[in-house]
């Protein structure tokens, strides 16, 4: 009579103690190996593919460390560039600290921002120049900072001579009570600011800025 292999491996499912019986035959069992070269006992097939699952699970635990590490990397990077942000009294000299922060600590290539319900009287400042109605219509559809690699031909002139050279960018709306203004980071790479990338770092990134700029909106008038 003869067993499908699916039958022997069903019957030694069923009676584990068939091994303790013939202990014997474990040391006689040759299989093939798992990266090829000939036939093998199954005790070393086991310590092989043990040790397999082990550089996996190193892979692994290297990937999360260097993760961890990054990530604790960016914490420290969000911590300064709070504490620089709280700093600043005047607005010129939190846009210029803003631009260095992002700049030298982030190394974001190139940054512009535009500004708006803000102050009662806007300053003669580059970020307060007038912005169409599409800016501020699309600004206020993120509800989320976006990234990728097209954006309004009005955004990318902000840029000026880089415009042409520029591959991906990253959109952040600010907001306090209302949108205040849009941050737009952008790089040559066209890896940089991807579809996909998580954008926790840079809602929190919004969230800052945002929580700086509002102290110059004029209070309001009962």
């Amino acid at each position: 009579m003869k067993f499908s292999s699916e039958e022997v491996a069903q019957y030694l499912r069923d009676h584990p103690q068939f091994f303790e019986e013939h202990a014997g035959m474990l040391a006689d069992i040759r299989v093939p190996h798992l990266h090829g070269g000939g036939a093998i006992p199954i005790s070393e097939r086991q310590i092989i593919a043990l040790r397999d699952k082990n550089h996996i699970l190193q892979d692994k635990l290297g990937e999360l460390v260097r993760f961890g590490e990054e990530n604790g990397a960016i914490n420290q990077k969000m911590h300064r560039l709070a504490i620089m942000l709280l700093t600043f009294t005047d607005l010129k000299d939190l846009l210029h600290g803003l631009n260095f922060n992002l700049h030298e600590d982030f190394s974001i290539p190139h940054m512009t921002l535009r500004l708006w319900n803000l102050t009662a009287e806007s300053p003669q400042l580059p970020e307060f120049t007038q912005t169409s109605a599409d800016i501020h219509i699309m600004t206020e559809s993120l509800v989320h900072p976006c990234c990728g690699l097209h954006v309004l031909e009005e955004i990318k002139n902000w840029f000026g001579e880089s415009a042409g050279h520029l591959r991906s960018f990253a959109l952040v709306p600010l907001r306090a009570e209302q949108t205040i203004g849009l941050l737009v980071m952008a790089s040559e790479d066209p890896q940089r600011f991807y579809p996909e990338m998580g954008t926790l770092y840079l809602t929190q990134l919004g969230e800052l800025v945002s929580a700086a700029l509002v102290r110059y909106k004029p209070a309001r008038q009962f």
